[in-house]
């Protein structure tokens, strides 16, 4: 079994591939956000938007800020982090294009504490983050360390029920342990989630399962009250082949009449 670093160091190569292939890609909007629309979706949105006029907004795994900076045409004052430096280099080409105030800082999640030293009245973080961490108790302990005190901590993400399903198979078969596993899922990958038909030359991904119980347990085990959590039956992505874009343009189980939970949303304040 490789090292830890060495697992962050592949997955650090493979999102700077994959900044290259998605900042002119249709699927991330680019185009529309630099005309001045939003990328944020209406879940975030109608959830967190209420509370972040004015005020700094951490956002951990900001890939090359799109949301980061739709957070400031909310009135955020935000700062991205990434572990992608070409995705940092891209966000700060956008905040420089738009005008908007927001700060960008290249680094893995777990040595940021290291790098920055302010608290945060808001940390967010979003969709496709939590496999790509390890230990899932360190993360809490950051969020902790960096939201001040009456701080809110949101998450909307992919439900880690819809993971164990074959990702590519017509309908939900299931492949893939619900639990978390130390060792890594190991795959090589020549081109994107968003960008399947583009090669970006192949790289080494590794990503952890982590179930509902261990985000909620970590949470709450570094003292952090959950004000909610709520499940949702779509999706803004299309993860899956058995999902199909409904006249809201989120995505849902192709059989209507059952619906699956595709995507969860939790809030925690620290007092």
């Amino acid at each position: 079994m490789k090292d830890i670093h060495r697992y962050y160091q592949d997955n650090e190569i493979m999102w700077d591939a994959f900044a290259e292939l998605h900042f002119d890609s249709p699927s991330y909007r680019t185009e529309d956000f630099l005309k001045g629309d939003s990328v944020l979706n209406t879940i975030e949105l109608e959830e967190l938007s209420p509370f972040v006029k004015g005020k700094s907004l951490l956002h951990l795994q900001c890939h090359f800020g799109l949301d980061t900076l739709s957070w400031a045409r909310e009135g955020a004052i935000p700062t991205g982090v990434d572990i992608s430096g070409k995705a940092i280099d891209f966000a700060r080409i956008l905040a420089e294009k738009t005008n908007l105030p927001a700060e960008f800082i290249k680094s893995n999640i777990y040595d940021l504490p290291d790098l920055l030293d302010e608290q945060f009245d808001i940390i967010f973080t979003s969709y496709g983050v939590l496999c790509w961490l390890k230990d899932i108790e360190r993360w809490a302990e950051i969020i902790h360390h960096f939201l001040k005190n009456g701080g809110i901590f949101y998450i909307v993400e992919f439900h880690r029920f819809m993971w164990i399903f074959d990702w590519d198979g017509e309908k939900p078969i299931v492949k893939h342990s619900y639990f978390h596993d130390p060792n890594p899922l190991s795959y090589t990958t020549e081109g994107s989630y968003a960008e399947s038909d583009k090669s970006c030359g192949e790289r080494e991904g590794h990503e952890w399962a982590h179930t509902m119980s261990d985000v909620l347990n970590a949470l709450i085990s570094v003292g952090l009250k959950i004000k909610y959590i709520h499940e949702f039956p779509m999706s803004p992505f299309k993860n899956f082949s058995f999902t199909t874009k409904s006249d809201d343009g989120y995505y849902r189980y192709e059989d209507s009449d059952i619906e699956l939970p595709l995507v969860f949303s939790i809030m925690a304040t620290k007092e």
